[in-house]
């Protein structure tokens, strides 16, 4: 009887294997078409545009829509008609911009864009919430919306692309800058930045072995200027003179090297960057007062206080002043004086940032999937996830990852 039942259990196993089984089939993520706003930059002297036309012609093909508010990319000279060309959508009223869920935009939300925003919208800017009021976080967090600052998104290798890109950027204007303030046609010292065969070359001094020391070196040593790298990191000056390629003068920033290098040089550049706060102020007000007559200082990091005693804010409208018989270049945002490039640099980076939100369900599911984009998270659904804007002002902060996972 047993061996009976085993048989014909055998019998019935052996029959299910030639039953046809349902397919297991891998479930893809859900593609999600993006709803994204560009309003018109209002920041005063932002010039530059979040997305170039070619941007917003890439992501409508991929099923996207994009509005784009009139006259957003009149500073860069893109017209209405080069975005409407492409398939972008022409608002000629804000209100209908931030009827979108993903703002994207340059300079920092204002409280006036902050009142046009939705709740649970999403704002992709620099933000720069370290130099905002207090009240302009605590709007952000009450309207639930998630924050991301696209200056503090990290790349594949940890790199922070936009600040690098617009690093490369400062550094080559700012040489460009010298030469003009320079030159006769500015009522300058009537030098050529550079040399020619049994002239002395002009002499410029950088401060600051960065990704902007670097591209302005370039610049300076592909025009024929000598040129002199002041850096407090000797990984910075071996780095930089490894990039370059060619022997230059480095030191590290001793106050009498530096004094007699600014002494003999006929253009100084401000090229330093601090992580938190101020720059260090490294060149006191004497040492300029010791600098050649209509000599000329570029400060590029005026942004954060500046590295020169004597540099004030300037404009581009008016942007240089003379103190001490030393012309002054203080030009916060320097990029903006190229504005076209600048926003073709900043799209290279973001078009592709979005087409990968895309397909990945959205900007919530960016964040999960991609450790770079998720460290640009300031604010994310009204829950602080920064530390130090946390600490700065005195604001219960939570960790993102932890978010992530209850969310």
């Amino acid at each position: 009887m047993i061996n009976l039942q085993g048989e014909a259990l055998r019998s019935l196993a052996s029959g299910a294997a030639f039953v046809p089984k349902e397919e297991m089939l891998e479930i893809g993520r859900k593609h999600e078409r993006l709803y994204i706003g560009m309003p018109k930059e209002s920041a005063f002297q932002e010039r530059r545009v979040a997305l170039v036309p070619e941007a917003v012609g890439l992501l409508v093909a991929n099923g996207h829509r994009v509005v784009v508010e009139s006259g957003a990319g009149d500073h860069a000279n893109f017209s209405d008609n080069d975005y409407s060309e492409v398939g972008g959508e022409i608002a000629y009223d804000t209100k209908e911009v931030y009827q979108a869920s993903l703002i994207f935009k340059i300079s920092p939300p204002s409280n006036e864009d902050i009142d046009l925003m939705k709740y649970n919208q999403i704002i992709f800017s620099s933000l720069q919430l370290t130099v905002q009021p207090k009240s302009t976080l605590q709007k952000l967090m009450e309207k639930r919306i998630t924050a991301v600052a696209w200056d503090y998104i990290k790349n594949e290798i940890g790199v922070f692309p936009t600040i690098r890109s617009m690093g490369e950027i400062a550094g080559n204007t700012s040489i460009l800058v010298a030469a003009e303030v320079l030159s006769n046609a500015n009522n300058g010292k009537g030098l050529m930045l550079g040399g020619v065969a049994g002239v002395p070359p002009t002499e410029v001094v950088i401060i600051g072995a960065g990704t902007v020391g670097e591209y302005a070196a370039r610049a300076a040593l592909g025009l024929g200027a000598s040129v002199k790298i002041f850096d407090s990191s000797i990984y910075k000056l071996r780095r930089i003179q490894h990039s370059l390629k060619m022997p230059v003068f480095t030191s590290i920033i001793q106050p009498r090297i530096l004094r007699k290098a600014l002494m003999r040089s006929d253009v100084a550049i401000g090229a330093l960057r601090a992580s938190f706060g101020r720059t260090p102020c490294v060149v006191s007000e004497n040492m300029v007062e010791n600098m050649k007559s209509h000599s000329v200082i570029i400060d590029i990091s005026i942004d954060q206080g500046g590295c020169f005693e004597t540099s004030q804010i300037t404009t581009h409208d008016s942007p240089t002043f003379t103190k001490h018989d030393v012309v002054h270049y203080c030009v916060p945002n320097i990029a903006s004086r190229v504005s076209r490039t600048a926003s073709f640099a900043l799209s290279n980076i973001f078009s592709p940032l979005l087409l990968d939100m895309g397909t990945k369900g959205g900007c919530e599911g960016l964040i999960k999937d991609n450790e770079g984009f998720r460290h640009g998270v300031y604010v994310y659904k009204g829950k602080l996830t920064s530390s130090y804007l946390g600490e700065t002002f005195n604001i219960p902060y939570k960790d993102i990852n932890l978010l992530l996972a209850a969310f």
